[in-house]
């Protein structure tokens, strides 16, 4: 466990993060030199290797908190203060071309109930009611298809998720992705 390895591993994920609490190209760049500078300092105190990650995210948030704390103290914003950006692309709309083609690669069913319940808006008791299947069931089918989806992405991206499940960095595997 050396501090090159975890963060070749996690740089890309950190930075990803940073990047959506701070709309400054630069100063997530300080914000990634310092948890750079800790995490050389503080390796060492981590006591399992499946803890790492966790406490590099817990040093990113700590140091976007002190970075918006020591902001707080100035009393002029500026628009790069700012978190939201209109011209940002999330990572969301990065991904959202490959929505409906992976719903397609799905067994038929799947395909129309997500595509009904997610796509179209339709409510999950509505589709339940005009399939004639319990709420229940419906729900279950539904947790079944969206974890399929979930896996076409898996296929063809490295995802990295924060600690809700939200994706924060996604990378294309290297043999490619043919769905999308």
């Amino acid at each position: 466990m050396n501090v090159e390895s975890v963060w070749s591993e996690y740089r890309a994920s950190i930075k990803a993060f940073l990047h959506s609490k701070v709309s400054n190209p630069d100063e997530v760049d300080d914000l990634l030199q310092d948890i750079l500078t800790k995490t050389y300092k503080n390796l060492h105190r981590v006591k399992s290797e499946s803890s790492i990650k966790s406490w590099l995210f817990q040093i990113a948030s700590h140091a976007i908190i002190d970075f918006y704390r020591e902001r707080g103290k100035s009393s002029s914003l500026s628009a790069d203060d700012l978190w939201y950006v209109e011209n940002d692309i999330s990572i969301e709309q990065s991904l959202s071309h490959c929505i409906k083609p992976f719903i397609n690669a799905l067994p038929k069913e799947a395909a129309a109930l997500l595509t009904a319940i997610d796509i179209q808006g339709q409510s999950q008791k509505e589709y339940a009611k005009n399939v004639g299947v319990s709420y229940s069931t419906l729900k279950s089918r539904v947790q079944k298809a969206r974890s399929q989806l979930r896996g076409l992405f898996e296929d063809c991206c490295h995802l990295s998720l924060d600690l809700h499940g939200n994706i924060i960095d996604f990378e294309s595997k290297s043999t490619g992705c043919k769905k999308c």
